[in-house]
């Protein structure tokens, strides 16, 4: 029978699956057993586990810290993003909001992350301790996509490139706002649930290369979000967008860096990830690490990571 046979199909296809993740979370869980060998600040927590008809038993935690985390792709990424990561390769332990796809107006004017951010920290306050910090990650989804030629003047046009006050606009009005109430609704809810304001750590990633590539090469999967928008303006020289994704991250960065600065937020720590990952273009080397035109390889976001990781050791 058609259905029977495509059962038996999924349970042996499922069962290759669940061997082959198997096997990489046993990688995952001997790197982050050596991280914490290697850790100077790492926690060990005993918790007593009540299990229907058995006796109590106890159970070590070992870990870096809890973090709590809201955001876009870098933060959920399919098999390597930050979070991943510092649980995996720092010894940390993370609860996060964040959801791939999402610009920084909804992550702080929609309810979902926001709501999701605070069951997070519910469930590192079940361990009895307090989170050591809360990562956020935005912007990128509110420049990169559909609408992105329209960041851009045509490449005939005497003012070709940035159309300046279009940028100053998306830049620091909108995403600059939203970090604002996102930073102040987790200030808030840190002292209310919490007694206490916890750091926050933002980024404005690196700079990236428009060459046309999606997530596992594009249609049907997400992407490319910047060379359309390039070609749409008549734009075709690559080394060209690439010096343009150079400036608006620039412009990026530096907005994120003086809101870090703003005595309003003085808990806000800015982690700078400029010139982490290559841009050459010499023979597609800077391939090695960027997956596609916003999102880093594993080596990529292992060194994007290590950032995070320096800055948390600091806090």
């Amino acid at each position: 029978m058609p259905n029977q046979d495509s059962t038996t199909t999924a349970l042996a296809v499922g069962d290759k699956w669940a061997d082959e993740v198997l096997a990489r979370r046993n990688l995952a869980r001997q790197s982050r057993a050596a991280a914490l060998a290697a850790h100077p600040q790492r926690l060990e927590l005993a918790m007593k586990i009540s299990v229907a008809a058995a006796p109590v038993a106890e159970a070590a935690l070992q870990t870096a810290g809890f973090l709590v985390a809201a955001g876009d792709s870098w933060f959920d990424y399919p098999l390597h993003d930050v979070l991943k990561l510092l649980e995996d390769e720092h010894g940390y332990s993370t609860e996060s909001a964040a959801h791939r796809g999402d610009p920084m107006e909804s992550i702080a004017f929609q309810d979902g992350q926001r709501d999701k951010l605070s069951r997070c920290v519910d469930k590192v306050k079940a361990h009895g301790v307090i989170p050591k910090a809360v990562l956020l990650s935005g912007g990128g989804d509110d420049i990169a996509g559909k609408e992105f030629g329209m960041l851009l003047n045509n490449a005939m046009s005497p003012n070709a490139g940035w159309n300046d006050e279009i940028v100053e606009g998306v830049l620091n009005q909108r995403i600059l706002i939203a970090y604002k109430f996102m930073i102040a609704f987790i200030n808030s809810l840190c002292q209310k649930d919490l007694g206490q304001i916890l750091p926050i750590l933002v980024h404005g990633y690196d700079y990236p290369v428009p060459d046309g590539r999606g997530f596992l090469g594009g249609w049907p999967f997400p992407g490319p979000w910047l060379e359309p928008g390039f070609n749409e303006k008549l734009f075709s020289n690559l080394a060209k967008n690439a010096g343009l994704m150079h400036d608006i991250i620039e412009r990026f960065n530096q907005m994120l860096s003086k809101l870090a600065q703003d005595p309003a937020f003085v808990n806000v720590h800015y982690v700078d990830l400029r010139n982490t990952l290559s841009t050459d273009l010499n023979n597609d080397a800077y391939q090695d690490w960027w997956a596609n035109e916003l999102h880093p390889t594993k080596k990529g976001f292992q060194a994007v990571t290590n950032k995070f990781a320096d800055a948390l050791k600091t806090l």
